[in-house]
């Protein structure tokens, strides 16, 4: 047989990589550009995947101060796409026997936890696995004394405080996305197995997979890749986990979810696939409503599309693919700005893509003059600050977002659909805001 020179064959895989890249749709790689460039998202890193092939596509930086370009290899916080993680041990353990989706929870919780209950039904771990467990999204005593690192201090001994005082209205009959509920299910994993969440995670998923940059503690070697996180243009602090890391707590890069997305799709021959399945298939169906959902994977499309999302304090991700085929779509961004659209979009959803606003610059002097604390409601403050050109609103108990210029006292925020106008009043002083938001229009007075 005759050799093909070394140059033709880096040629003919040059061609290759480039018509992979191709499949990416221009109209989606033109909407990244404009997200970039109108500050809606620092860096994002899409990849397309088709059975064994993957196509790549990487835009922006991975900080706007000194950040280099974002790659596959670039390490994001995925946020709640860490439950399906979660859901996949307990599959896993299922699967060789030593859990049952049934077992009560307070089998593996301490006997002098109080475990909430409702008319003589009992939590399961099906309840928690499908957010069916009756409890809320976040814990009631749940106060960071960091914001910008909110789960830092939320401790074992908080969430069973919080446990033993919460009075359940229901159990099982409908699923409402509990963050403490997924927390508490993968310290539960902790207990059962004495190993710690990221130990499980390492053992179970990333070694087997080869998924080396996947953890809840950013390694040296994560740490030399990081996209740093971002609130609009503000850089922010990775979060850290001591109680409920199984809700939210990995960080990973798009090399690494590739190959968790192969697995789950079957692409990959692993040792996993069947508590994949286990995760994928319908595990509650609620008749009224018409909603299933699987072990915390979603469902959209009718049920063709199996995809989970998650967003931090500095980052978003989507995770989707198509239902029995080998086609699915891997988002990663460093900014807290909803990229789940672009996902289903490619996926062939006809989802509408944002229409992307270009900011108007302001005076630095005319927005200090917004700068001060607004009572929306009582106890409810809306707190404007500026910085170096820049306007940052926080609400009571949330976290800081920048908010961007349309017109000189009208602004909008890129993580969530809502706009926020400046009122003056007779001597021409800035007294109050109106916050517009999901058809809600709430006036604000400045009361510093």
């Amino acid at each position: 047989m005759k050799k093909i020179p070394t140059i033709l064959v880096l040629f003919l895989v040059s061609l290759f990589i480039n018509a992979q890249d191709l499949t990416i749709p221009k109209h989606i790689k033109d909407h990244i550009k404009a997200r970039v460039a109108n500050d809606y998202n620092v860096g994002i890193v899409v990849a397309l995947i088709n059975g064994s092939d993957v196509s790549y596509y990487n835009y922006g930086k991975t900080a706007i101060t000194n950040g280099t370009d974002v790659d596959q290899n670039s390490v994001f916080e995925i946020g709640s796409i860490s439950k399906v993680f979660t859901t996949l041990i307990l599959a896993d353990k299922i699967k060789k026997g030593d859990l049952s989706l049934d077992d009560p929870i307070s089998k593996y919780l301490p006997d002098t936890l109080t475990v909430p209950s409702f008319n003589d039904e009992v939590i399961t771990l099906r309840h928690l696995a499908t957010h069916t467990s009756g409890l809320p999204r976040m814990p009631s005593n749940f106060a960071p004394k960091d914001m910008t690192n909110p789960f830092a201090d939320y401790s074992n001994e908080l969430l069973y405080a919080f446990l033993s005082g919460y009075q359940l209205t229901s159990i099982g009959i409908k699923s409402e996305y509990s963050n403490v509920g997924m927390g508490l299910l993968g310290h539960i994993l902790e207990l059962q197995s004495g190993k710690t969440y990221e130990e499980l995670v390492v053992e179970i998923i990333s070694k087997p997979l080869k998924m080396d940059h996947t953890a809840v503690i950013i390694s040296e070697a994560m740490s030399n890749h990081l996209a740093k996180g971002h609130a609009g243009t503000t850089e922010v602090a990775n979060w850290d986990f001591k109680s409920m890391a199984g809700a939210g707590g990995l960080k990973s890069n798009a090399r690494d979810m590739v190959i968790f997305m192969q697995a789950n799709m079957g692409v990959l021959d692993t040792d996993l696939y069947d508590a994949m399945r286990l995760t994928q298939q319908s595990a509650f169906k609620d008749i009224n409503s018409d909603f299933e959902i699987g072990l915390a994977w979603h469902y959209e499309d009718d049920n063709k599309i199996i995809w989970h999302n998650g967003q931090t304090g500095g980052y978003h991700s989507f995770a989707g693919f198509i239902k029995g085929t080998d086609k699915g779509v891997l988002l990663l961004t460093n900014t807290a700005e909803n990229i789940g659209a672009i996902g289903f979009n490619i996926l062939g959803m006809s989802k509408t893509l944002e229409v992307i606003k270009v900011a108007v610059v302001i005076a630095p002097e005319i927005l200090e003059a917004y700068a001060g604390k607004y009572e929306l409601a009582p106890n409810v403050i809306l707190a404007i600050t500026t910085k170096d050109g820049h306007v940052f609103a926080q609400l009571t108990g949330q976290s800081l977002f920048e908010i961007y210029a349309s017109g000189e006292n009208t602004f909008y925020y890129k993580v969530v659909k809502a706009t926020v106008e400046f009122n003056t009043n007779d001597d021409g002083e800035i007294d109050s805001l109106t916050l517009f938001q999901n058809g809600q229009v709430v006036p604000g007075k400045k009361i510093e």
